[in-house]
């Protein structure tokens, strides 16, 4: 697993469509669902007429979670769901990363957001974990 700026990510031997079916398998296993799924590559073509590596946005929401969450701080809704990206690099292996919603928690003084932070990186550490186990192609 690698630390992000912001996130953290895994590479996997896997091409791009069997890495998000996983993706998504091992996020619902600790109780995310998928509020949106945008295919980059596909939008950027229609929209502007550039080519992009193959590249999704899941937006992950684990709704006891958010629950809590916009409970304590109700604007924190700008920063929901937690985007999960899947991308294919050249040489047909992908690439997870996760928001890291510790850095949502900095943003706030809320005790009560720190806490719902912490249990949410906790849940996507899981999912990047259980991604690492996936047989090779």
């Amino acid at each position: 697993m690698k630390e992000l700026a912001y996130g953290l990510s895994i590479e996997l031997d896997l091409p791009l469509g069997r890495a998000i079916a996983a993706t998504k398998e091992a996020l619902k296993a600790e109780g995310f669902g998928i509020l949106t799924e945008i295919d980059v590559r596909k939008t950027l073509k229609e929209k502007i007429g550039s080519d992009f590596q193959p590249y999704v946005i899941l937006g992950a929401c684990n709704p006891s979670l958010a629950f809590v969450a916009l409970q304590d701080d109700i604007d924190i809704g700008l920063l929901l769901p937690c985007n999960v990206t899947v991308r294919e690099e050249a040489d047909g292996r992908s690439v997870v990363a996760v928001f890291d919603p510790n850095v949502m928690a900095r943003l706030s003084p809320s005790a009560e957001l720190k806490e719902v932070a912490r249990l949410a990186r906790q849940k996507l550490e899981r999912v990047l974990d259980e991604l690492s186990r996936q047989p090779v192609n």
